[in-house]
Order: C-alpha cells, then sequence, then structure tokens
C-alpha cells in the first residue's frame, strides 16, 4: 500500500505493543459496539491470525484480523492518526450525505472514535480507484495543497489513440478552462479495437481535469481509474467496494514524507483549515 522505495523504507521504532482483549481493541477502532463484536466472534466471522477468534482471546495490532471478511487495522495508538485507503467502484459519490439518496463512500466506511474520516481529494461518480481517509487535518492539507505537489496516477481508458505529437503537448501542457495543464507523464499501456489505455501522472486535483485534458483533443474518457496518490498505491487484491487501513509503520512513512512529525498528531490544531476536497 505503500511505496517502499530506499528513501521511504526506514520507520520509528515503537514500543513492544500491549495484549488487549479482541472485543476492547475492535471496538477502540470503531468495527461496533463490543456486544456487536462478541456476537459476531460467536459467529465465526472474527480471525486472528487465520484462526477463528475466541471470546477474551488477547490480541495486539500485530495481529492479522480478519472481521466480516474484511482485513482490519487496530488503532491503539493514539499518537498516530488512522490513514483508510478505499478502493472506490463508479456509481459512488464522494460525500457524507446526498439529497438524492445515492450510494456515498462514506456508508463503506469503518466508524470512528476519535474525529471525523476526512477524505484526501475527490473523485466523480462516473471514476473508480484509489481514495484516502483520514482523521488527521494537516496530513490532509500536506497532500491535497497544490503547492505541495503531490502525483496523482492514473488508468486512462479512451475511445481512440492519441498521436506521438499529442503525447508531447500533454507533456509541455495545455490550456484548460483558462488555466494550464499537463501531464509529468503518459505512456500507452495497451488496448485491442478501438479503445486503447493510457498511464498518466500530474500533480494537482481540479475538477474533471484528466477528462476535460483528453476532451481537449476530442477524446473521450470511457474508464477512469486512480491507481496511486503520493507514495499510497491501491493494492491489486482490494477488491471495489473494500478498505483496509495502513499499518503503524506506513502511517509513520507517509507522515515523515510529508514532512510531519507522529508526535505533532496530538498537538492543538487550527480550527479553520480549509478544506481542498477537489473533484478528478
Amino acid at each position: 500500500m505503500i511505496n517502499k522505495s530506499k528513501r521511504h523504507e526506514d520507520a520509528v521504532r515503537t514500543n513492544e505493543p500491549i495484549a488487549e482483549r479482541i472485543h476492547k481493541l475492535l471496538a477502540q477502532s470503531g468495527y461496533g459496539s463490543r456486544r456487536e463484536i462478541e456476537k459476531a466472534i460467536l459467529d465465526h466471522k472474527v480471525l486472528v491470525n487465520n484462526q477463528i477468534a475466541k471470546i477474551g482471546q488477547l490480541i495486539t495490532p500485530s495481529d492479522k484480523i480478519i472481521f466480516n471478511g474484511k482485513s482490519v487495522y487496530l488503532n491503539n495508538d493514539n499518537n498516530l492518526p488512522r490513514v483508510l485507503i478505499y478502493h472506490k467502484p463508479e456509481g459512488e459519490i464522494v460525500s457524507e450525505n446526498d439529497p438524492g439518496g445515492r450510494t456515498t463512500v462514506f456508508q463503506s466506511l469503518p466508524r470512528i472514535k476519535k474525529g471525523k474520516w476526512m477524505s484526501i481529494g475527490r473523485l466523480d461518480f462516473n471514476t473508480s480507484g484509489l481514495l484516502i481517509f483520514t482523521s488527521y487535518g494537516e496530513l490532509a492539507n500536506r497532500l491535497m495543497h497544490p503547492k505541495y505537489e503531490v502525483e496523482r496516477e492514473y488508468s486512462v481508458r479512451i475511445l481512440g489513440e492519441l498521436s506521438e505529437d499529442q503525447i508531447k503537448e500533454f507533456k509541455a501542457g495545455i490550456e484548460v478552462e483558462g488555466g494550464k495543464a499537463k501531464f509529468e507523464s503518459i505512456y500507452f499501456e495497451g488496448g485491442d479495437g478501438a479503445n486503447k489505455w493510457y498511464r498518466v501522472v500530474l500533480k494537482e486535483g481540479r475538477n474533471r481535469e484528466v477528462r476535460k485534458m483528453f476532451e481537449y483533443f476530442d477524446l473521450t474518457v470511457s474508464r477512469l481509474i486512480r491507481v496511486r496518490f503520493g507514495i499510497v498505491i491501491l493494492p491489486s487484491h482490494l477488491k471495489r467496494g473494500m478498505h483496509t487501513e495502513l499499518t503503524q509503520a506506513e502511517v509513520t512513512r507517509l507522515l515523515q514524507k510529508h514532512d510531519i512529525e507522529p508526535n505533532d498528531f496530538n498537538k492543538p490544531q487550527l480550527s479553520n483549515q480549509r478544506k481542498r476536497n477537489k473533484r478528478i
């Protein structure tokens, strides 16, 4: 889930984790009330290290837990924010509520005990792929603010094919709705018949930017999938509509990559932080 290049591979050492009862840690991590979790255990819906869990079993955050068929992350370290990645399917909106009654991505997220989930950027209704959520506003700001130039990578299917000159124009920059937009990189992925796939990288997240860039050449995007945001990648095993959380080591690497000290999480936060959620 985290791109482990050499410069990102060092992690901060943590103290030896303390064992806690399974229902307590799952409840603290937002997976239901203790009574609900105990019922799930009795129904054999909870696994610990691939073994059926038992009521009162002692576990630590290093144990591999499966709850209702999903991998879970046990958050008992209040010194680190929670970071969740979600494989958004097409047909969901990135909003907590929708007056039209459409399905929202927040309906699929686990409950959170401290703070609330904040989406890092948005994907429009017809776009799928990687969405990142966090409980820490400063991390969201570092990932979304244009001045930090965090890369977003997409797999794009279009009806038609780009010429070499068009690819060069994309890399040099084109005018889209009064502003300059460009791909840091773009290459052909493949495709049979009229549909072709391209992999593109850009450093901003303006409203429907990828689609509008291809429209500049009268090309229609028929599929758009975000596969990476900064050093966070969409796991190949994570199915659409499923989520998983970064481990403490992965969260630490992510914070360090964006020049945030892990201990800063518990410091008072500015109440007037602006939300910078942009649609792609």
